[in-house]
This record gives C-alpha cells, sequence and structure tokens, in this order.
C-alpha cells in the first residue's frame, strides 16, 4: 500500500458513509472527528444547515470518463449558505474564510485532496474550488434543486409549528422587491448619456433588463392640497409645488417576489419565491407563486394581502369559494385608482349605469390578447337594449344619441369582487395589515445582500435568491425551536 492511500484512509472517519451527510452528522455529532466536533463554527452550522434532509437535494452526475471529477453541488451550496449568513460580499472572501476553518470544509464534504504537511490530513487549498470557480458553480446549479432546500424548510416549519399554528398558511402576503444590477448605468456618479435606453444593454449584465421601481408618490389631491398650503411656496421662476410633482425611478436588474406568511408569536416565513427581470409587471408573480406556494402547503390559502399592483379580476377569482360566503376567503387589495369611478353591480351580477339601471348583456367573447385569457361581457344601455324603452336618458349621457352607454367587463366574478369588498371591515383590515410581513422579509433580505449583488449574471443572482430565502427560513426555524424549549 503506497503512503498517498495511507494518507487517504487516515483522513476518512469510522463511518465513511456518514462523512457527508449533514443531516444525520447534526443528529449524532459523535461521528464527527474530535478536532472537527471541538470547532464552535462546526457546532453553529450543524444546528443551521443540519435540519434539511440533504438526502433530497439533486446531486449532478459526478461520474466523469476523463480529467478530473467535478465539484459536487452539495457542499458548493452549503458553502454559498455559510457565505450568506457571514455576509461576505464576494466568493474571493468566501475562499478565504474556508481556508481559515478547515474543519467547516470537511464537515461540508468537499472533495479532501490528500497530504502528510497538515495535521488534519488533507490539502484545504487544492480541495476547494478555485476562485473562478466559485461564481461558476452558482451559474451552474439548477435552480429547481435549490427550490427543494425552500421545499424543506417549508416543511420543517410546518412540522414545528403544527401544534400551535393548525392554520400555518391560510393568510398569505406577496409582494416584489427591487434588485439593482451591478453595472454602471445604475451608478449615479457615472456619467452616461444614454443611462436609461432600453435598447442600450449594459455590458456588465447580458440579463438584466430595465424597469421602474416607483412612478408617483401616491398622494391623494386633498394631501397634494394640505401640502401645497403648508410647505412653502416655491420661487416664482418655478411655482409648482414640489407634492403635484410625479417621481419615477428606473434602474437595471431584476425584482424578487415572494409569498409570506405570519404566524403571532412566532414570526414571518417565506413559502415561496421568483426572480424575473425588471420589466416584468407585478402581476405575472402571482400565478408561478401561487401555484409553488400550493405545491408546499398541500392546499389553497384563503386570503392574501397585496398592494393596488395587484388588482386584477383573476387575482380575486383566485380566493373566491363559490360554495361559502364571501369573507370566508378574499384578497385584499387596495382599489387601484384606473377607470375612474366606483362601479356598482345588481343582485344578479349586471353592472349598473350612471342612471342606476342594471345593463343587459349583449355579447360575449374571448379576450386572448392579454396575460390571462378570459371571457368578457359587452354590456349595453339598459334604456336602448334588447329594445328601446325610453325618449331619453335620466342623466342626460354623453352618448344617448349613439345608443347609450356601453361597458366591457370580464364575466367572472372577480370583476365584480374588486368593487363589491368592504375595505372598511375589520376582517379586511387584519387581513390587508399581513402585508407587512413581506416587507420585513425583505428587509431581512437587504441585510444578507439581495438589494445589490455583487454578481453579472441572472442565473447566478436568482440562485441566490434563492438561498437568501432558505437561510432565512433557517433562522426562523432557529428562532422557534429556541422559543419552544424556552417555553417548555
Amino acid at each position: 500500500m503506497t503512503s498517498i492511500s495511507i494518507v487517504a484512509r487516515l483522513c476518512q472517519p469510522k463511518h465513511p458513509a456518514n462523512t457527508h451527510d449533514l443531516h444525520l452528522l447534526a443528529r449524532n455529532p459523535a461521528l464527527l472527528p474530535p478536532w472537527v466536533r471541538s470547532s464552535p463554527l462546526v457546532q453553529h452550522y450543524l444546528q443551521l444547515l443540519g435540519p434539511l434532509d440533504w438526502r433530497r437535494f439533486p446531486e449532478r452526475d459526478l461520474v466523469t470518463l476523463r480529467g478530473m471529477p467535478p465539484v459536487p453541488f452539495k457542499p458548493f451550496v452549503a458553502a454559498c449558505l455559510i457565505k450568506l449568513d457571514q455576509q461576505l460580499p464576494y466568493f474571493s472572501h468566501l475562499r478565504h474564510y474556508l481556508l481559515n476553518h478547515p474543519a467547516l470544509v470537511w464537515l461540508l464534504g468537499f472533495p479532501l485532496v490528500p497530504t502528510r504537511k497538515t495535521a488534519y490530513r488533507f490539502d484545504v487549498d487544492a480541495s476547494l474550488p478555485s476562485q473562478r470557480h466559485l461564481p461558476r458553480l452558482l451559474r451552474k446549479v439548477p435552480n429547481a434543486s435549490l427550490q427543494v432546500l425552500l421545499d424543506e424548510t417549508v416543511r420543517l416549519l410546518r412540522a414545528e409549528l403544527a401544534t400551535s399554528a393548525p392554520d400555518f398558511g391560510q393568510v398569505v402576503a406577496l409582494d416584489t422587491k427591487h434588485i439593482l444590477a451591478w453595472v454602471r448605468e445604475n451608478n449615479p456618479r457615472e456619467y452616461l448619456k444614454d443611462r436609461f435606453v432600453k435598447d442600450r444593454q449594459p455590458s456588465g449584465d447580458p440579463d438584466c433588463r430595465l424597469g421602474c421601481k416607483r412612478k408617483s408618490n401616491q398622494r391623494t389631491a386633498l394631501q397634494r392640497q394640505t401640502a401645497a398650503t403648508v410647505v412653502p411656496p416655491t420661487p416664482p421662476d418655478n411655482p409648482v409645488p414640489a407634492a403635484t410633482i410625479a417621481v419615477a425611478e428606473y434602474y437595471w436588474g431584476y425584482a424578487s417576489g415572494i409569498v409570506t406568511t405570519k404566524v403571532p408569536a412566532w414570526g414571518e416565513f417565506v413559502l415561496a419565491e421568483l426572480t424575473l427581470p425588471f420589466n416584468q409587471p407585478d402581476v405575472v408573480y402571482f400565478q408561478p407563486l401561487m401555484q409553488a406556494t400550493e405545491q408546499r402547503l398541500g392546499f389553497r390559502p384563503r386570503y392574501a394581502a397585496l398592494d393596488a399592483a395587484f388588482d386584477a379580476f383573476y387575482i380575486y377569482d383566485y380566493f373566491y369559494r363559490p360554495d361559502e360566503p364571501i369573507s370566508a376567503g378574499f384578497a385584499a387589495i387596495p382599489l387601484s385608482k384606473r377607470g375612474g369611478h366606483q362601479r356598482q353591480f345588481d343582485p344578479q351580477g349586471l353592472p349598473l349605469c350612471e342612471a342606476g339601471l342594471p345593463m343587459p348583456l349583449k355579447y360575449a367573447y374571448t379576450c386572448k390578447t392579454t396575460r390571462v385569457q378570459h371571457e368578457r361581457g359587452r354590456y349595453a344601455c339598459p334604456l336602448h337594449y334588447p329594445q328601446r324603452t325610453a325618449d331619453s336618458c335620466p342623466v342626460h349621457h354623453k352618448n344617448w344619441a349613439k345608443g347609450g352607454c356601453l361597458t366591457t367587463l370580464p364575466t367572472s366574478i372577480g370583476a365584480r369582487l374588486r368593487y363589491q369588498i368592504d375595505r372598511q371591515s375589520e376582517t379586511f383590515k387584519q387581513i390587508y395589515a399581513q402585508r407587512t410581513a413581506t416587507e420585513r422579509l425583505f428587509s431581512c433580505a437587504k441585510a444578507l445582500g439581495i438589494e445589490r449583488p455583487k454578481l453579472r449574471n441572472g442565473q447566478a443572482i436568482i440562485n441566490q435568491n434563492t438561498l437568501i430565502y432558505v437561510l432565512l427560513n433557517l433562522r426562523a426555524l432557529q428562532r422557534v425551536r429556541q422559543q419552544k424549549q424556552h417555553l417548555s
């Protein structure tokens, strides 16, 4: 037996099959070598990452016909979670951190290169991927594999709170957050003639897109009038009050959408996440996020809290339960300002005209030009259709001579629920208050670097965002378990 093979055998613990199984090692720390078990960092990350069943993580094919075997994804992903937890901005920092903590390299399961020059019998530097290869691995990891880890965190949280919160996930909130690409176009100190031209793709990131974070200050006319009386007037050469000026913030980047749920006295948790280029509207996130949420929970949530950007009929349809009263399930969304007036309906669901008369359905058709294909109805003036029954309109509508008023609405009940939900009720206010859970989780994600990632590739940013939410759920799981131990 050669000296290299002897050293390689010495590097292996007594139970080699358990070496890289964090889940099993967390439950049986005695399987760790003494020099690994004595590390406080190892104990910390066994508690943080050990609850995940890493056997469910889909590993890449490690069989190679020639050359060096590929680096496994599993230890790399665990190292990325450590990078986020330690708030290390660059992969060079992560590699330096692991070089200084060889016990973590052993624990995570990187393929070890044996040597007799160190006390722990392996070459740490040779066992780790190079500094250039680490970000390349982040791009190569399939996001579906990382979603398996997010599945695991939701499963663990549900199991941990099964007795304390039997209605876990029945009330959810959904929102999006902007992500700035790491390009010079987003640097206000950089002089660029055409900074925000969507046809000029930044060279620093080929996948980012131009989008608008905020387009108006959302003030009502009364608030603007009040501000104009309180704020001192502007100079005579520009007499427009600042409160009346619309605000627009444009960035090159991405947006992260999440579905969260709040359990009082226990915390807020991420149920689903999705990252898309910044040029996509908020409503695009709804269907894929809710599909992932249903898959993880095993049921459709009853209530949801969303902002006015999600004020669409099909979102109200999603939470409507036809066999139960409206209060048994609905989407708490503020009514957007589009449309110009508050529409009314009769008990049969027909829209009322400005004179308060129910408008009959003239015909229906399938609308294929919108984001969601649906049936729309054309409603006509009740005094003109199906036959003329009056010589004039009670409110003197301007289109009376041309056949009276007409309106087009989706025929689904969601088009009516937009107007019929009581937004002043206590139930609506309590549900809508859950939306702050997304804001707090976005604040935690911002502390982990989600808003300004030091990456220049869309797939790498997508994967890092998924890992950020996995880490937030793992931290929440730790707090839940510590709180249960304290209460017991």
